[in-house]
């Protein structure tokens, strides 16, 4: 009788599943997606808080909400961010207590404590249902990689890399995320630092998987790409479209159809290298109210661990 019980209850799901709610529907998509082997990734340029923002109606207070629901909807598993200031990742944290944030407090990556001295963070989000972090890092994009806050070949700021090893937690699976922001002005900086990067990166085996997330301040035609691609990395977009351009991903708050934007191009990459495989790429161009979530549109990935 109880086992009757028990088909006549699955069999009624069954049939109601059509006139489930959408948010449910959504609910029953997201936990399928974390069961699986895709990992998604999300790249986020967010744009310091800045006063001459908030005096044109552009600035973080304006945009913060949108641009954690930008983030939120696409139901990330592992984010790089860039331009972030210790009041942006207390309100991300904040509104997404599900993740754990690495790259910003201690140790101590310049002498400032509090404001914008030219020198914002590059933290890491992960999903901590998902991952164990097993250890992680912070290096500068000078010839003192040691030395926070120091700078070479002309930089007009000083950059660095955060990245961390993680483990899934059901798998076992572990891989590493490495995220930067090279420099703005110097071409022969974003050479270097790029150089720096991939060097480091190659202390670990060609098979192990390690994904790379940053604004790199370059379109792809750029030598920047050189020692990078050298060392073993994939662009998943281009794995997925093709090398055609796509269009600019840092729009500087204008529409796409900016005369301003033309001849600019994505400079907001997804990288991955070792035995790993992207299967899905986009640029997210999401822009609720009205209102964009910064500067950049974000760009997303999905990649398979083999």
């Amino acid at each position: 009788m109880a086992s009757r019980r028990r088909m006549i209850k699955r069999l009624g799901a069954v049939a109601l599943a059509p006139f489930l709610p959408a948010m449910g529907m959504a609910a029953v998509t997201a936990v399928t997606k974390k069961d699986s082997a895709i990992h998604k990734v999300l790249t986020c340029n967010i744009r310091v808080a800045l006063p001459e923002d908030d005096a044109i109606g552009l600035g973080w207070n304006a945009r913060k909400e949108v641009c954690v629901q930008v983030i939120k909807k696409q139901q990330p598993d592992l984010i790089g961010f860039q331009e972030v200031l210790k009041e942006q990742a207390a309100y991300i944290q904040q509104h997404m207590p599900q993740y754990a944030l690495f790259g910003f407090d201690g140790p101590e990556m310049d002498a400032n404590p509090t404001g914008y001295h030219g020198i914002a963070k590059n933290p890491i989000m992960y999903l901590k249902s998902r991952y164990e972090l097993l250890t992680a890092g912070t290096y500068w994009l000078s010839e003192t990689p040691l030395v926070a806050g120091s700078m070479s070949w002309n930089t007009a700021r000083a950059r660095h890399v955060n990245w961390v090893r993680l483990k899934e937690i059901k798998t076992g699976n572990e891989f590493r995320v490495v995220n930067l922001h090279l420099d703005h002005k110097s071409p022969e900086a974003k050479v270097q630092q790029a150089k720096l990067m991939a060097m480091e990166s190659s202390q670990y085996l060609p098979t192990f998987p390690q994904i790379l997330t940053g604004d790199f301040n370059s379109t792809i035609a750029s030598n920047v790409f050189e020692p990078v691609k050298a060392a073993g990395f994939a662009d998943s977009y281009a794995a997925i479209h093709g090398d055609a351009e796509p269009g600019v991903t840092a729009h500087g708050f204008e529409p796409e159809e900016s005369p301003r934007l033309s001849g600019k191009g994505k400079i907001d990459f997804i990288f991955c290298k070792g035995n790993c495989k992207p299967l899905a790429a986009g640029i997210i161009k999401d822009k609720p109210n009205g209102i964009f979530p910064s500067d950049h549109f974000f760009v997303q990935a999905e990649i398979s661990l083999l």
